[in-house]
Protein backbone atom coordinates (compact mmCIF):
# COMPACT_ATOMS: atom_id res chain seq x y z
CA UNK A 1 0.00 0.00 0.00
CA UNK A 2 1.15 3.48 -1.13
CA UNK A 3 2.41 5.95 1.82
CA UNK A 4 2.53 9.84 1.33
CA UNK A 5 6.46 9.58 0.98
CA UNK A 6 5.76 7.24 -1.85
CA UNK A 7 4.26 10.01 -3.87
CA UNK A 8 6.30 12.13 -5.59
CA UNK A 9 5.95 15.94 -5.67
CA UNK A 10 7.51 17.62 -8.93
CA UNK A 11 6.19 20.95 -7.52
CA UNK A 12 3.97 22.77 -4.58
CA UNK A 13 2.93 25.82 -4.03
CA UNK A 14 -0.44 27.87 -2.93
CA UNK A 15 -2.23 26.87 -5.40
CA UNK A 16 -0.78 24.15 -7.05
CA UNK A 17 0.40 20.62 -6.40
CA UNK A 18 1.87 18.86 -9.24
CA UNK A 19 2.93 15.51 -8.98
CA UNK A 20 4.45 12.42 -11.20
CA UNK A 21 1.47 9.41 -10.57
CA UNK A 22 3.11 6.23 -9.82
CA UNK A 23 0.76 3.38 -12.41
CA UNK A 24 -1.62 1.73 -10.16
CA UNK A 25 -2.81 4.77 -8.06
CA UNK A 26 -6.27 5.36 -8.62
CA UNK A 27 -6.83 9.13 -9.20
CA UNK A 28 -10.11 9.36 -6.81
CA UNK A 29 -11.80 6.97 -4.48
CA UNK A 30 -13.94 3.92 -5.11
CA UNK A 31 -15.50 1.09 -2.95
CA UNK A 32 -12.00 -0.66 -1.98
CA UNK A 33 -11.48 2.42 0.41
CA UNK A 34 -7.63 1.73 -1.39
CA UNK A 35 -5.37 5.15 -1.12
CA UNK A 36 -5.92 7.69 -4.09
CA UNK A 37 -3.98 10.79 -5.32
CA UNK A 38 -6.75 12.58 -3.70
CA UNK A 39 -6.27 11.19 -0.06
CA UNK A 40 -2.34 11.22 -0.42
CA UNK A 41 -2.39 14.73 -1.74
CA UNK A 42 -4.22 15.89 1.17
CA UNK A 43 -2.11 13.59 3.20
CA UNK A 44 0.97 14.95 1.95
CA UNK A 45 -0.13 18.85 2.44
CA UNK A 46 -1.70 18.39 5.91
CA UNK A 47 1.86 16.81 6.73
CA UNK A 48 4.15 18.96 5.25
CA UNK A 49 2.26 22.33 6.42
CA UNK A 50 1.08 20.74 9.70
CA UNK A 51 -2.60 21.61 8.65
CA UNK A 52 -5.42 20.90 11.56
CA UNK A 53 -8.64 20.31 9.85
CA UNK A 54 -9.68 19.18 6.53
CA UNK A 55 -7.47 20.18 3.32
CA UNK A 56 -9.13 21.35 0.58
CA UNK A 57 -7.38 19.50 -2.93
CA UNK A 58 -9.14 19.90 -6.13
CA UNK A 59 -9.29 16.97 -9.23
CA UNK A 60 -9.18 19.11 -12.15
CA UNK A 61 -8.12 16.18 -14.27
CA UNK A 62 -7.59 12.42 -14.18
CA UNK A 63 -5.56 9.79 -15.19
CA UNK A 64 -6.62 6.24 -15.40
CA UNK A 65 -5.39 4.02 -12.82
CA UNK A 66 -2.41 2.47 -14.78
CA UNK A 67 -1.48 5.17 -16.35
CA UNK A 68 1.41 7.40 -14.47
CA UNK A 69 2.79 10.57 -15.01
CA UNK A 70 2.58 14.64 -14.68
CA UNK A 71 -1.12 15.07 -12.54
CA UNK A 72 -2.24 18.82 -11.47
CA UNK A 73 -3.97 19.13 -8.67
CA UNK A 74 -5.59 22.71 -7.23
CA UNK A 75 -5.24 23.73 -3.76
CA UNK A 76 -7.99 26.10 -3.77
CA UNK A 77 -11.27 26.88 -5.41
CA UNK A 78 -10.59 29.10 -7.52
CA UNK A 79 -7.01 27.47 -8.56
CA UNK A 80 -9.67 24.70 -9.13
CA UNK A 81 -12.10 26.65 -11.31
CA UNK A 82 -9.80 28.46 -13.37
CA UNK A 83 -7.74 25.41 -14.00
CA UNK A 84 -10.83 23.54 -14.88
CA UNK A 85 -11.78 26.18 -17.38
CA UNK A 86 -7.94 25.86 -19.15
CA UNK A 87 -8.64 21.66 -19.73
CA UNK A 88 -12.02 22.50 -20.93
CA UNK A 89 -10.87 25.10 -23.48
CA UNK A 90 -7.70 22.67 -24.54
CA UNK A 91 -5.10 25.51 -24.18
CA UNK A 92 -3.48 22.52 -21.74
CA UNK A 93 -0.81 21.08 -23.69
CA UNK A 94 -0.41 17.08 -22.78
CA UNK A 95 2.47 14.92 -24.01
CA UNK A 96 2.67 11.12 -23.71
CA UNK A 97 4.65 8.27 -24.05
CA UNK A 98 3.75 4.79 -24.40
CA UNK A 99 5.77 1.43 -25.17
CA UNK A 100 3.22 -0.57 -27.56
CA UNK A 101 3.59 -4.24 -29.17
CA UNK A 102 4.65 -4.57 -32.54
CA UNK A 103 7.06 -2.23 -34.73
CA UNK A 104 5.84 1.09 -36.20
CA UNK A 105 7.38 3.79 -37.84
CA UNK A 106 7.20 7.09 -38.84
CA UNK A 107 4.40 10.01 -37.68
CA UNK A 108 0.97 11.33 -38.50
CA UNK A 109 -2.63 12.02 -37.22
CA UNK A 110 -5.39 9.74 -36.78
CA UNK A 111 -8.65 10.53 -36.90
CA UNK A 112 -11.38 8.09 -35.46
CA UNK A 113 -14.39 7.99 -33.92
CA UNK A 114 -15.20 6.24 -30.49
CA UNK A 115 -17.69 4.97 -28.37
CA UNK A 116 -18.62 2.92 -25.11
CA UNK A 117 -19.03 -0.34 -25.24
CA UNK A 118 -20.02 -2.23 -22.05
CA UNK A 119 -16.58 -2.19 -19.66
CA UNK A 120 -14.76 -0.75 -22.94
CA UNK A 121 -14.83 1.80 -25.63
CA UNK A 122 -14.24 1.34 -29.19
CA UNK A 123 -13.80 2.85 -33.03
CA UNK A 124 -17.10 3.32 -34.58
CA UNK A 125 -18.50 4.77 -37.89
CA UNK A 126 -18.56 8.86 -37.76
CA UNK A 127 -22.28 8.30 -38.17
CA UNK A 128 -22.39 6.47 -34.73
CA UNK A 129 -25.57 7.96 -32.51
CA UNK A 130 -23.05 7.62 -29.50
CA UNK A 131 -19.77 7.93 -31.47
CA UNK A 132 -17.38 11.31 -30.27
CA UNK A 133 -14.11 12.50 -32.94
CA UNK A 134 -10.96 11.89 -31.70
CA UNK A 135 -8.08 12.78 -33.18
CA UNK A 136 -4.23 11.64 -31.51
CA UNK A 137 -0.91 12.85 -33.34
CA UNK A 138 1.43 10.11 -32.91
CA UNK A 139 5.53 9.63 -33.42
CA UNK A 140 6.90 6.60 -33.22
CA UNK A 141 10.94 6.97 -31.48
CA UNK A 142 12.43 3.76 -31.29
CA UNK A 143 11.70 -0.19 -31.88
CA UNK A 144 13.56 -2.59 -29.48
CA UNK A 145 12.27 -5.99 -27.98
CA UNK A 146 9.09 -6.09 -30.12
CA UNK A 147 8.05 -2.96 -28.78
CA UNK A 148 7.97 0.62 -29.96
CA UNK A 149 8.30 4.04 -28.05
CA UNK A 150 5.59 6.22 -28.91
CA UNK A 151 4.98 10.25 -28.34
CA UNK A 152 1.81 11.19 -28.14
CA UNK A 153 -0.19 13.94 -28.42
CA UNK A 154 -4.14 13.91 -27.75
CA UNK A 155 -5.83 16.84 -29.59
CA UNK A 156 -9.20 15.35 -27.99
CA UNK A 157 -9.56 14.03 -24.53
CA UNK A 158 -12.11 11.46 -25.12
CA UNK A 159 -12.41 8.22 -22.14
CA UNK A 160 -9.38 5.69 -23.21
CA UNK A 161 -9.00 7.60 -26.36
CA UNK A 162 -4.93 6.44 -26.67
CA UNK A 163 -5.40 3.38 -25.70
CA UNK A 164 -8.37 2.51 -28.01
CA UNK A 165 -6.99 3.95 -31.00
CA UNK A 166 -3.29 1.96 -30.86
CA UNK A 167 -4.67 -0.71 -29.83
CA UNK A 168 -7.22 -1.49 -32.69
CA UNK A 169 -4.36 -0.73 -34.86
CA UNK A 170 -3.07 -3.61 -33.61
CA UNK A 171 -0.62 -1.61 -31.60
CA UNK A 172 -1.81 -2.31 -27.81
CA UNK A 173 -0.05 -0.53 -25.20
CA UNK A 174 2.16 -2.92 -23.39
CA UNK A 175 0.34 -4.46 -20.28
CA UNK A 176 -3.28 -3.20 -21.43
CA UNK A 177 -4.89 -5.90 -20.48
CA UNK A 178 -8.25 -4.74 -21.24
CA UNK A 179 -7.42 -3.99 -24.58
CA UNK A 180 -5.89 -7.22 -25.56
CA UNK A 181 -1.94 -6.91 -24.54
CA UNK A 182 -0.51 -10.23 -25.68
CA UNK A 183 2.33 -9.02 -23.22
CA UNK A 184 1.44 -8.22 -19.23
CA UNK A 185 3.05 -6.36 -16.57
CA UNK A 186 2.63 -6.27 -13.09
CA UNK A 187 -1.02 -5.74 -11.82
CA UNK A 188 -2.09 -2.42 -12.00
CA UNK A 189 1.06 -1.52 -14.70
CA UNK A 190 1.20 -0.12 -17.94
CA UNK A 191 3.48 1.93 -20.60
CA UNK A 192 1.31 4.48 -20.95
CA UNK A 193 2.92 7.56 -19.05
CA UNK A 194 1.93 11.69 -19.03
CA UNK A 195 5.61 12.72 -19.78
CA UNK A 196 4.67 16.69 -20.21
CA UNK A 197 2.67 18.71 -19.51
CA UNK A 198 2.46 22.32 -19.66
CA UNK A 199 -0.38 25.43 -18.37
CA UNK A 200 -0.97 28.47 -17.48
CA UNK A 201 -0.88 29.23 -13.31
CA UNK A 202 -3.78 30.40 -12.06
CA UNK A 203 -2.95 33.41 -10.45
CA UNK A 204 0.59 34.60 -11.67
CA UNK A 205 -0.44 33.57 -15.16
CA UNK A 206 2.61 32.56 -16.15
CA UNK A 207 3.00 29.15 -18.39
CA UNK A 208 4.61 26.52 -16.60
CA UNK A 209 5.94 23.12 -17.64
CA UNK A 210 6.72 19.61 -15.66
CA UNK A 211 8.21 16.42 -17.20
CA UNK A 212 7.93 13.16 -14.90
CA UNK A 213 10.35 10.26 -15.28
CA UNK A 214 9.48 7.09 -16.87
CA UNK A 215 8.76 4.13 -14.27
CA UNK A 216 11.58 2.08 -13.58
CA UNK A 217 10.04 -1.15 -15.09
CA UNK A 218 10.02 0.46 -18.56
CA UNK A 219 13.36 -0.21 -18.94
CA UNK A 220 13.89 -3.58 -18.06
CA UNK A 221 10.86 -3.96 -20.84
CA UNK A 222 12.57 -1.82 -23.47
CA UNK A 223 16.03 -3.24 -22.75
CA UNK A 224 17.72 0.49 -22.55
CA UNK A 225 17.40 3.70 -20.29
CA UNK A 226 13.98 5.44 -21.31
CA UNK A 227 15.01 8.46 -19.68
CA UNK A 228 18.68 8.69 -21.20
CA UNK A 229 17.25 7.85 -25.10
CA UNK A 230 14.86 10.70 -24.32
CA UNK A 231 17.36 12.79 -23.19
CA UNK A 232 19.40 12.19 -26.04
CA UNK A 233 16.30 11.96 -28.67
CA UNK A 234 15.62 15.90 -27.45
CA UNK A 235 19.10 17.33 -27.76
CA UNK A 236 19.48 16.24 -31.37
CA UNK A 237 16.84 18.64 -32.01
CA UNK A 238 13.81 18.86 -34.64
CA UNK A 239 15.07 14.90 -35.77
CA UNK A 240 14.64 13.60 -32.55
CA UNK A 241 11.25 14.51 -30.40
CA UNK A 242 9.43 17.27 -32.24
Amino acid sequence: MLEVAELPVLYLDNHLLVINKPSGLRSQGDRSGAPTVLSLGKALIKERFNKPGNVYLGLVHRLDAPVSGVMVLARTSKAAARLMQQFRERTVEKVYLALVEGELEGSGTWEDFIAPARDHMRLVPEDHPFGKRAVLHWQALMTRNGLTLMRLVPETGRKHQIRVQLAFRGYPILGDRRYRARRWLAPGQMALHAWKLALTHPTRRERMQWTAPVPSFWDEAFRVRVDRLLAYLEASGPEGIR
